[in-house]
């Protein structure tokens, strides 16, 4: 794997940044279940502005994780849902989500471990 900080040489880091964004992620958790309107997404993702699930929803959809559906109807209806892609994308970031949950002990013990050296040592 190639690693550079210009995403010209390396695009799967702006890729991987978009997936494992805050609210990339949990975009990806919820889309998992089905299909969802705008507001039923947001009000299960809980905490997102109106404006940043727009803007993650938009960058997953140019990615071609997230497919939009707007319906020809008054008021406007529209659904999201992940591509086929979408789906492998979201089913390897729940494993990583997954793997941070089950050893969270273990990394909040390494930090308190690493805390408490760094002050005894000052």
């Amino acid at each position: 794997m190639q690693v550079s900080d210009n995403p010209t040489v390396c695009p799967s880091r702006l890729i991987l940044e978009h997936m494992t964004s805050r609210w990339g992620v949990l975009v990806f958790a919820v889309l998992l279940k089905g299909t969802y309107r705008f507001s039923e997404l947001r009000r299960e993702i809980g905490g997102v502005s109106e404006k940043m699930l727009a803007q993650t929803l938009q960058t997953l959809e140019r990615d071609g994780f997230v497919h939009r559906e707007a319906h020809p109807v008054i008021p406007p209806h529209v659904d999201y849902s992940l591509t086929d892609l979408g789906r492998d994308a979201a089913s390897r970031v729940r494993a990583l989500a997954g793997w941070a949950e089950e050893h969270a002990p273990q990394v909040l013990a390494a930090r308190e471990t690493y805390d408490a050296a760094r002050a005894d040592a000052s």
